[in-house]
């Protein structure tokens, strides 16, 4: 027998999840995730982990609550252990109970992680408090699906003093708002309807609860949306701190290995942005190949390397090896900014950087201190470009070429993960190979493109693919080129 773990995700931002669910979804074998569980609490499953969409759109449910109880308890009897993935927190009108009674009823042992609701954290995201001293001094949370049939005292939510959100109440906005007129809400009551709230298709309708359906429907809303009423609606402006970060209403998909990515998805995230992880590439360890280099490491007067992925693998190949880095006296060249930190992170600083990411650049900058005879050492992928190491053998060089790693395609995204991205951030010819293999090259054409160099830019423009080129190849350089063309993407959006 196995185990549940019914877990709260959030609603929407990645960094919302709690730890204790993180820690959870690294140990399951099978996961089960709704609609409005963000596709980010994928990225912490292992790439043996099952993984099955649950997913309920308004009108459309592709399982219903009957069979999604049914294949939790199948999966556990398998001897599985299950994350059930659910938006928000698990006991706030996510039916997670039912699903515990019935897992109780089956025998099977169970874990309830809490979530952090959208009552509330999607107010926050919007600059409206649930409460404010001598404003709001409670706050009341409905369920606003069905509300022609629903279960609500509305005399006395008409004239509760505090903040009313319904929850899942789109569709039932007009009788909503009719029950609580008809009860004795004032028609001048400030409200507001929110969308898709903490994420990057965040979007807000202020008004009054006399003209608020208006409102929405011709901002052609749909759901998943909050429904907030009370004067705390009134600080929208003032504490709408999220939506005035830099990148926020973009989401920007990262293409690069899972090692690689981490870094560029950090600095996005601060500055407001949904980041969408795609690992298009993944480095397979070859360094063995290093091997009948090992010897000779004194000899040489440069090691080269020509990216991040390329430091890395040799320096863990030299730790499992047990060589004393003090015996090499070769000095280190780097093809760009990221490759140099990831060298002086090892505690050695390169004597030669080149300041743009590619080959020619590189080899210009090592001109000015190589000399004819010199010993090289290039430990590399098996599939760059051959340039770098054919230009310093006709310089006269030594070059000794080990592949320590090779690149191959990741694991296909779930499908409607591509679908919310706005900007695509392309880092090299395999992730733009890759990520046309993996979504398709109609949808990617679909998409605002940027390729972080020539080399990549020249794949882009092979396929046909309209983009932009980063002035600097660095995240700097890319962080200026989306906000160049941020405004431009939101108009896209609509």
């Amino acid at each position: 027998m196995g185990k549940v773990y019914l877990l709260g995700a959030g609603p929407g931002d990645e960094g919302l999840i709690s730890v204790k669910a993180v820690k959870a979804l690294e140990k399951c074998t099978a996961v089960m995730y709704d609609r409005l569980a963000g596709n980010f609490t994928l990225s912490y499953l292992n790439k043996d982990c099952k993984v099955f969409y649950c997913g309920k759109e308004p009108g459309s449910h592709y399982k219903t609550q009957d069979e999604i109880n049914d294949m939790l308890v199948a999966l556990a009897k398998e001897g599985h252990i299950v994350g059930r993935i659910k938006g928000g927190d698990p006991y706030v009108f996510g039916r997670g109970s039912e699903e515990a009674l019935r897992l109780y009823n089956e025998g099977i042992d169970f874990e309830v992680i809490p979530g952090i609701t959208s009552a509330i954290s999607v107010l926050n995201y919007a600059g409206i408090p649930a409460t404010h001293r001598k404003i709001a001094q409670s706050f009341h949370v409905f369920t606003g699906k069905s509300a022609k049939v629903l279960n609500i005292n509305w005399n006395a939510a008409a004239n509760l003093k505090g903040t009313l959100i319904f929850l899942m109440g789109l569709e039932s906005i007009d009788e909503i708002i009719s029950n609580l007129i008809s009860n004795g809400m004032s028609k001048d009551t400030p409200c507001a309807v929110i969308r898709e709230g903490t994420t990057s298709k965040q979007k807000k309708v202020t008004g009054t609860v006399s003209d608020i359906s208006e409102k929405v429907k011709k901002a052609g809303f749909k759901s998943p949306c909050i429904i907030v009423m009370g004067e705390v609606v009134g600080f929208n402006e003032k504490l709408n701190w999220f939506e005035k970060k830099p990148l926020s209403g973009l989401n920007i998909c990262v293409t690069r290995s899972k090692e690689q990515a981490v870094k560029t998805r950090e600095r996005l995230y601060d500055l407001g942005a949904e980041v969408t992880e795609i690992n298009s590439i993944e480095v397979v360890d070859t360094s063995w190949n290093l091997q009948s280099y090992i010897d000779k490491l004194e000899e040489y007067d440069y090691i080269v390397f020509t990216s991040v992925n390329g430091v890395s693998t040799f320096f863990e190949r030299l730790k499992k090896l047990e060589v004393d880095i003090r015996k090499i006296k070769a000095s280190f060249a780097a093809i760009g900014p990221a490759t140099a930190e990831a060298i002086v992170d090892r505690g050695i600083i390169p004597l030669i950087v080149a300041e743009e990411f590619v080959a020619e650049a590189l080899f210009e900058k090592m001109k000015e201190y190589i000399k004819r005879g010199d010993r090289i050492l290039l430990p590399r992928s098996k599939a760059s470009r051959s340039y770098l190491h054919d230009a310093l053998k006709e310089y006269g060089c030594i070059v000794d070429e080990a592949h320590i790693y090779d690149i191959i395609e990741g694991n296909k995204p779930v499908e409607e993960t591509f679908e919310r991205v706005d900007i695509v951030l392309f880092t090299s010819p395999s992730t733009v190979k890759n990520m046309i293999s993996m979504v398709g090259l109609d949808d990617i054409k679909k998409k605002t493109c940027i390729a972080i160099g020539p080399i990549t830019s020249a794949e882009l423009e092979k396929n046909g693919i309209n983009h932009h080129v980063c002035k600097e190849y660095t995240i700097d350089g890319v962080i200026d080129k989306i906000l160049e063309l941020k405004e431009v993407v939101k108009c896209l959006q609509g």
